[in-house]
């Protein structure tokens, strides 16, 4: 599998993480923003738009900054997307 490939399936996974773990808090604030950028960033590798215009760098920081879970398993996941983003890059 290519890495554009593996980064769309892992994408999915912080997605369902997000809309199943954080249901109510994908509404508003950081999760609300992490959320979005993923979707975004879906949809940009699912009609092979322009990769650079993706925003999904800067999600573990934002979730750290904001909450003190530093255990939680979804900055693993986040962590996994990010890095096959830069590889991408």
């Amino acid at each position: 599998m290519d890495k554009k490939n593996q980064l769309i399936n892992q994408i999915k996974v912080v997605i369902n993480n997000l809309e199943n773990d954080y249901y109510n808090e994908i509404t508003s604030g950081v999760l609300q923003l992490i959320y979005i950028r993923y979707k975004n960033a879906l949809t940009i590798l699912e009609n092979n738009k322009d990769i650079r215009e993706l925003n999904i760098i800067g999600g573990i920081r934002a979730y750290m900054d904001s909450y003190s879970d530093y255990q939680n398993p979804l900055l693993g996941e986040l962590h996994k997307a990010e890095k096959l983003n830069k590889e991408l890059l």
